[in-house]
């Protein structure tokens, strides 16, 4: 695995890099833009070249960004959906510039309009960024959810429908939370629920789709459909499922990424416990 962490861009999209450099990680996940607000500046060429240098000395191996929590997919509101969309896209741009691996992104919410119809929106939506950003060599990585109010993507079934969907569906691929997929009720605490909720993954979306983890602990219980991250083993889910979990051949080479709560100020110590499951 590639262990890594969200790390802070205080100060200029370079410090990700340099942060993850000095908390040790080998992968890094940043917001490249603030993600509570909708406008944003296009990125200078400063900007760029200082982002790649520090990628460069840093020796972190993959980069991966997470889209603003603003961005609604699957939203029946048209001015919502366009402005995501449009917005979903200036992310996706971003990440080319800045040679970002994976855009990491929710799939999105139905509000109201039910799963079917909300499903159908996300592919929609995605079919639409995917053709206008022909150049964008950035992989968008949809990202299990705990099912929270009316979250799309808290089964693996939606994410398949989702792919059907697709146009390009080599261009996308799956991230994998361990606090979310936990809440909606998937449990692999133990090594028998562990290889079956492998053979759910390989069964309903494949394996092959899975290219990113994000590390978390739940502080809520199996299928809450509550989304409350963790520190490693002090919350439901146990050390016992990331031992499974690090040590599992075909994740090998993939990102692991924590988003455990505290930020850099708790991640030495919960790289230190993922690194000591490690066979």
């Amino acid at each position: 695995m590639i262990l890594g962490a969200h790390v802070s861009v205080a100060g200029g999209l370079h410090n990700g890099p340099r942060n993850g450099k000095s908390l040790g990680c080998e992968s890094i996940q940043i917001f490249t833009r603030n993600q509570r607000q909708w406008k944003v500046k296009l990125l200078e060429t400063n900007e760029i070249e200082s982002f790649r240098n520090e990628m460069d000395v840093s020796n972190i191996q993959i980069a991966t960004a997470h889209a603003s929590y603003l961005i609604n997919l699957g939203s029946p509101e048209q001015s919502i959906l366009m402005r995501s969309r449009e917005a979903f896209s200036q992310e996706f741009r971003r990440c080319e510039e800045l040679g970002i691996t994976y855009l990491i992104v929710h799939p999105g919410a139905h509000v109201g309009s039910g799963e079917n119809s909300g499903l159908k929106t996300i592919a929609e939506s995605l079919n639409f960024i995917l053709e206008r950003e022909q150049d964008c060599q950035t992989q968008i990585l949809l990202e299990t959810t705990a099912g929270q109010g009316s979250q799309l993507g808290y089964r693996f079934e939606h994410l398949a429908r989702i792919l059907l969907q697709l146009k390009e569906p080599n261009r996308v691929g799956v991230c994998i939370d361990t606090c979310h997929i936990f809440a909606a009720g998937y449990d692999f605490r133990t090594r028998q629920g562990f290889f079956h909720t492998l053979e759910e993954v390989e069964k309903v979306i494949g394996l092959a789709k899975v290219k990113a983890f994000h590390l978390n602990d739940s502080k809520r219980e199996l299928g809450s459909r509550v989304d409350r991250h963790d520190h490693i083993g002090k919350g439901c889910i146990g050390l016992e499922a990331f031992r499974l979990l690090v040590n599992e051949k075909c994740f090998d080479e993939l990102p692991m990424i924590l988003e455990t709560p505290g930020g850099e100020e708790h991640y030495r110590d919960n790289l230190e416990k993922i690194r000591n499951l490690i066979k």
